[in-house]
Order: C-alpha cells, then structure tokens, then sequence
C-alpha cells in the first residue's frame, strides 16, 4: 500500500485507517500530518510473513484497550534499514539506528517512534506467530524493546538474511518461499537466543541450521584466503572435518563445492566489471583464494565452458553493443528535420 495517489491532506488519516483495521489496532501521531509519506509491502511466506517500511516520522502507540480490540498475537522483529527509531515496552526501553534490530510482543502496550533520516524511516519486519519460536515467554520478555546490534554474530547473519529477502523474495516461487521460511524462524530463534544466553536450550535442528548460517557467513569473509578449506572451516568453528561434513549433507552441494562455486561466481563478477578490466586475469584468480592461473583457468572453464580471458572479452562486446544498439535506438526516437 501507499500514500503516493492519496491527496496530501488525507494521507495520514488513510494511512491511520489502514493500519488500524488491516494490521492492528494503533493509535499513529505526526507532527506534519499533511507533508506524511507511506508505503508498506507484505511478502507472505507461508507460516510467517516478512513486510517492508517506509515511512515519515510518526509515532505508534498500543495500548491494553487496543490490544483487546485486535491482536495478531505476533513477536514483530525489525531490522531498521534507514533512520532510528525508539521503541518501550514490558519495563525496557531503547533506541536503534540503521543496521540493528529489535524485538517487540503485539499482545502488551507499546510506544514507539520512528524518527527519519533523509525524510522518511525504512525498515524490514519479520511477523512471527507467538508459538511459532522454540524459546519460552519468560526468555523473549529479555529481549523486548533491546538493542541487538546487527554487525556481529547470529544477529549479522539475521540482518543479511532479511535484507536479500526484502530484495528477492518476490521473485521465489512458492515452494521457495516456504523454504525461506523456516530459515526465517531458525535463524531469528538462534539470533535471539544467542541474545540472551539460551543457545542450549534451542532444538537441535535449529542450533544446527544456525551453525551452517555462521559457516556460510565465515566463507563468504574468507573467500580469498587461498588457506581456505574444509579444515580450516572446521577449526575455526572448533568441530571436527567429518562433522562439518555431516551439516552439510542434504545441503545440495558439500563444504569444498561451496568455496569454489563462490569463488568462481566473485571471479566471473569481477572478469565482467569494466571498472577492473585493466586488472590482470591472475590477480582477479589471486584475489579469491586460487592457487595459481593455470588452476583457475580450468576450474573456470570446467565451469563455464569458456576460459577467463575469453569471457571477459564476450562481457566487453556484448556491453559494447549494447551501448551501440541503446545509441541507435536513441537516434530512432529523435524527431527528423
């Protein structure tokens, strides 16, 4: 939904209105209620759903009253992608900039406010049915209206996560989006647990789901250390090699597969930027973690059917037509004398 086609002086009230009798029971405030822009987009998942923000600086308040009118009975968890925004609830309070995340209950009273940077607040939320994560009540009370900051640890892995599904999640199939989400919920219950010391308490399946992520993340840092391997990966992560393979089982593709896929996929990005196309095939092969050139050209043909040099020679054609197609269509469209 969006402001863009309402009149100015009745946004704020239909936004208001919307919010109210769609989503829950709310009682919004802004200072400039005639300058206010809205959008809102939900992405349905199947068991949860994922919605994106953007909003003018307001302010949103549920009280008991309210929540006995209407209540999703959700954990909302929220990662602000723009702005800052302070949120109290259940005797905790806090604010939060860009990059972090938070936690509140829609079934207890709330106030938050979004403050915006640029004009307007974004944020990405994740609505999760109360019962849907594997940590009790009393442990989720901890963690209401807290700063969890999204640069470290399960909470970086989280914040990655959402923000490629607020970017590509309408292009997943169904099936997909079913997949995605129960990573979804396994990484916020690890996520949050890890906030509040409660990893152990965590199923097995989640704490192993949440382990792979942490794997994933600690790849994709190191990707161009040519030490880089499946020993490494599991002593950095203190398991032994046969457990990390066992994680990895059923996974579509095992721990070495996964380095060289991500290694040859950085290195054909890297071969088809004009911005790099003065730097030497071997020292793009260099920069993610091959060996040597003579290693790289085969690993790249083997996977591409071309060698290094020859794709990027079709890249650069191929974006120079373009450009010479886009002139052309240009000329079409101008008017004849």
């Amino acid at each position: 939904m969006s402001t863009r086609e309402i009149p100015a002086g009745d946004r704020f009230d239909w936004y208001s209105d919307i919010v109210s009798s769609e989503v829950m029971p709310a009682a919004l405030s802004c200072e400039r209620p005639t300058a206010f822009q809205g959008e809102a987009a939900v992405l349905d998942l199947g068991e949860i759903r994922a919605a994106r923000f953007s909003l003018s600086p307001l302010r949103s308040r549920r009280t008991a009253s309210m929540i006995r009118r209407g209540d999703p009975e959700e954990y909302q968890l929220a990662l602000l992608r723009k702005g800052a925004t302070s949120l109290s609830q259940h005797r905790s309070e806090c604010t939060i900039g860009a990059g972090d995340l938070m936690l509140w209950d829609t079934s207890r009273p709330s106030d938050n406010r979004m403050h915006a940077t640029g004009g307007e607040a974004q944020a990405t939320i994740l609505m999760l049915p109360r019962d849907i994560l594997p940590l009790r009540t009393r442990r989720l009370d901890q963690v209401l209206a807290r700063r969890i900051p999204g640069d470290r640890g399960m909470a970086a892995i989280l914040a990655s996560f959402m923000t490629s599904l607020e970017d590509h999640g309408a292009e997943c199939t169904p099936e997909e989006l079913r997949r995605l989400s129960r990573t979804a919920v396994e990484l916020a219950a690890a996520c949050l647990a890890q906030e509040v010391d409660a990893e152990g308490l965590l199923p097995a399946e989640v704490r192993a789901q949440g382990l792979v992520q942490r794997i994933h993340a600690f790849i994709e840092h190191n990707l161009g250390d040519p030490e880089l391997d499946p020993a490494a990966v599991a002593d950095h992560h203190h398991i032994s090699v046969r457990t990390l393979h066992q994680l990895f089982h059923g996974q579509g593709e095992g721990v070495h597969a996964r380095i060289r896929r991500r290694r040859l996929e950085q290195s054909r990005a890297d071969l088809a930027d004009p911005a790099l196309r003065g730097r030497p095939v071997g020292a793009i092969a260099a920069r993610w973690g091959f060996s040597g050139p003579v290693v790289f050209s085969r690993s790249f043909r083997e996977a591409y059917g071309v060698s290094p040099t020859e794709f990027r020679a079709l890249s650069f054609f191929e974006l120079a037509t373009d450009r010479v197609m886009g002139r052309e269509a240009q000329r079409a469209r101008l008017p004849s004398c």
